[in-house]
């Protein structure tokens, strides 16, 4: 089954303790819609301008992406600037220019309004629930969000929730939108606003899977070194509803496979800069990784 994807696309310049890049292929929707295409066909919604690199257009449509709702506008294409500490779960935004995503309205496509499978990539969720005004009936609807939307946004996410099957979002946002201190109390006051579930990623220490009557914990794959987290949640979210479309079912015990496999692609995604890890990633390399997961986690 094939998965719909909305969110940003974008060029990133990025800045850690030993390397710099700039003009990487960056957005929620890029990294998202990679990831999940390594287990169903995706279909791509977002914006981009006239400065967009050809060579990042090349390499989402060699990936079994549709850039058929890939919209260029007249401008320049948003960009983002950040650099992380020695520790890279600290990071800062050095400057941020939206440009032609100031404006963006979702506009899907008609051959894509019957998908069964919808990702609603990280941003605001007015956007996200324009694009739930355009599509049929999905079968599973997942959202991604942020700190910054529960900040400025509040009252449109909790609308949202009323109309999406799965929230994601980590446990300091969680915490944040519901009043919570407990986790597992904010997953649980998040789920009665509306979403069946709910997944609260916790960085290094994995993420809990949380239904009305059940409970998943799954570890995180443990990785010695990071090069880039950059797009690392945006891949967990990508490859989550990826693999239930593979599936064609959204159910609890799925979703427990997909996070697992959510995680295993985020862990090849933070190898690299941008993207280019998972340019060379296959099916057979997150096989491997997955049999090590299962070993190493007592899960086999």
């Amino acid at each position: 089954m094939p998965v719909l994807v909305v969110g940003s696309i974008g060029l990133d310049h990025i800045k850690t303790q030993t390397e710099e890049h700039a003009d990487l292929l960056g957005g929620s929707a890029s990294f998202a819609a990679y990831a999940a295409s390594f287990y169903a066909p995706v279909r791509l919604v977002g914006v981009v301008g006239h400065d967009f690199p050809e060579q990042h257009k090349t390499l989402l449509a060699g990936q079994k992406i549709d850039l058929a709702g890939l919209e260029v506008a007249d401008g320049a294409t948003f960009r983002w600037s950040g650099e992380y500490e020695a520790d890279m779960n600290n990071r800062k935004t050095l400057s941020i220019a939206l440009n032609v995503f100031e404006h963006f309205s979702p506009k899907i496509p008609a051959s894509y309004r019957d998908t069964d499978f919808v990702l609603l990539a990280n941003i605001a969720p007015s956007l996200q629930s324009k694009v739930l005004d355009q599509v049929a009936k999905p079968k599973f609807i997942v959202a991604d969000t942020m700190d910054l939307w529960i900040e400025i946004a509040r009252k449109d996410l909790l609308d949202l929730l009323k109309r999406i099957d799965m929230l994601i979002l980590n446990d300091s946002e969680a915490k944040a939108l519901t009043g919570e201190t407990n986790v597992l109390k904010a997953g649980r006051k998040i789920l009665s606003w509306g979403p069946k579930y709910v997944t609260i990623k916790k960085g290094e220490h994995g993420s809990i899977l949380l239904s009305a009557t059940e409970t998943a914990v799954l570890p995180a794959f443990p990785l010695e070194e990071v090069f880039d987290p950059t797009g690392a949640g945006d891949c967990f979210a990508g490859a989550l509803i990826g693999y239930c479309a593979s599936k064609n079912d959204a159910s609890f015990a799925t979703l427990r496979a997909a996070i697992v496999h959510a995680t295993l692609v985020a862990s090849f995604n933070v190898e690299s800069f941008s993207l280019r890890r998972l340019a060379k990633l296959d099916t057979a390399q997150i096989a491997e990784r997955a049999a090590k997961f299962k070993q190493v986690a007592g899960l086999a």
